[in-house]
């Protein structure tokens, strides 16, 4: 299985914990929620979808919405298929989410994963999260070791790039640690980035904490979806 397959099998496993759709609706989230999945077409998702429901992880129904009953008779339509996570299915979705191998860590995967930390514990968020900060921590590293060789011979737009590309990465980076702090802390999201405190959800806390000082939120890592 592909990296870019097991991504969109975690995401659809994902979102159909939380309610039953069908594959338009599901092809909708994916767009909508996750930036990742953005340019797939339904021609990805449904040989996922028989993936998962052959693996035993989903089961197909009939619609019952009154759209769905009048869509046979129109023009020989058939219902819209709705699916359905299995108990197996939640298992497994649980089994991925506990995961913090270094494939969480990468772009694409870690928007996914990111997508569903409310349903994810803490300590594993925490590691997500701190392996998130040491890969780009990293990645600065050594664009900066790069830019710093080849400065010289570089133009004025390509060094501009160049800069661009190390602020991005800082930014996520001042993110991580803001979101790192919160974790530790308790604290919840509500108003991380948006010029607010952040709430200490500890037990017995005594409500507002001060907050680091305001950044931006990072670009959208990788692009993501689904």
């Amino acid at each position: 299985m592909s990296r870019r397959s097991g991504i969109l099998e975690f995401a659809v496993l994902g979102l159909l914990r939380e309610s039953p759709m069908h594959g338009y609706e599901l092809r909708k989230r994916l767009n909508t929620s996750l930036g990742v999945f953005r340019a797939f077409s339904y021609g990805t998702l449904y040989p996922c979808l028989k993936t998962l429901v052959a693996n035993g992880w989903l089961i197909e129904e009939p619609g019952h919405t009154t759209e769905d009953a009048l869509a046979a008779p129109l023009a020989g339509r058939r219902a819209k298929i709705v699916y359905r996570l299995t108990a197996e299915g939640k298992e497994h979705f649980e089994e991925l989410l506990s995961q913090t191998g270094p494939d969480a860590y990468e772009d694409e995967h870690f928007a996914a994963r990111f997508a569903f930390f409310g349903q994810t514990s803490r300590d594993v968020r925490m590691r997500v999260l701190e392996g998130r900060r040491s890969r780009l921590e990293e990645r600065l590293e050594k664009m900066s070791a790069s830019l710093a060789r080849t400065r010289e011979r570089l133009d004025d737009y390509t060094l501009e790039l160049q800069r661009h590309g190390m602020e991005s990465v800082e930014r996520e980076v001042r993110w991580l640690n803001e979101l790192i702090e919160s974790e530790r802390a308790g604290r919840d999201l509500k108003g991380l980035g948006h010029g607010e405190p952040a709430r200490d959800t500890t037990e017995g806390a005594p409500g507002v904490l001060p907050r680091p000082g305001d950044t931006p939120g990072p670009d959208t890592p990788g692009d993501t979806a689904t």
